[in-house]
């Protein structure tokens, strides 16, 4: 899922580095407050989860990429900020020493997999458990959060070639519309979505209570 340097206009990039930045600083204030001896080996652990799920990536056409992310079920247990600060670092470490994700790309990326999936799983857990029972609200939060992060990365990509363009017509940058990239990242995402629901549900039930006794 991650977007590689090259396919995302300065125009857009640099917007995103602004906002991602507000977000972070304000992110980092949540996190020191939950910050502490107990809880630091769980985020710790989390983190590299995270780090190794993302890390396993199979090619799509188009040139990005379909992989778990381990995003839900850090945010149920910790918040939406601190889920977002963390999977944000690790975004940032995956692009800076293995290359995968860019670097002008890096705030996109963030955004769409550590602020939107974040957020989009606590929310969608707080409305689905008012109606539902606990288990399928768990699984549907790691679902929605997974499409919600994919449908992001698709329409920031799709919307290139609509509006960056040279002369003749031709795309500067991502070559693929709305009507290639979002069914080629929104399908492959759906069977992701149902893993991702999966492993919330089993995250969960394993570290809720621990967690809770550490906090």
């Amino acid at each position: 899922m991650h977007i590689p340097d090259g396919f995302v206009a300065p125009q857009v990039y640099i917007p995103a580095y602004l906002l991602d930045l507000g977000l972070l600083i304000y992110g980092f204030g949540k996190f020191k407050a939950i910050l502490g001896e107990k809880t630091l080996p769980y985020l710790a652990s989390l983190s590299v989860f995270s780090f190794v799920l993302m890390s396993i990536a199979l090619p799509l056409p188009g040139g990005t990429s379909v992989h778990g992310l381990g995003v839900s079920g850090f945010s149920l247990l910790f918040g939406p900020w601190v889920s977002f600060l963390c999977v944000s670092l690790v975004l940032f470490l995956q692009a800076v020493i293995f290359g995968e994700g860019g670097i002008t790309t890096f705030p996109l990326n963030s955004i769409g997999i550590g602020f939107l999936g974040s957020f989009c799983a606590f929310y969608t857990y707080k409305v689905i458990k008012a109606y539902f029972k606990d288990s399928f609200a768990l699984f549907t939060a790691g679902f929605i959060s997974t499409i919600i992060s994919a449908l992001f990365i698709a329409l920031i990509l799709g919307i290139h070639p609509h509006l960056f363009k040279d002369a003749s017509g031709k795309p500067l940058y991502f070559p693929f519309g709305f009507s290639v990239v979002i069914p080629a990242l929104l399908l492959p995402h759906i069977v992701v979505g149902i893993g991702e629901g999966l492993l919330t549900y089993l995250i969960i039930k394993l570290l809720k209570e621990r967690v809770s006794r550490e906090r």
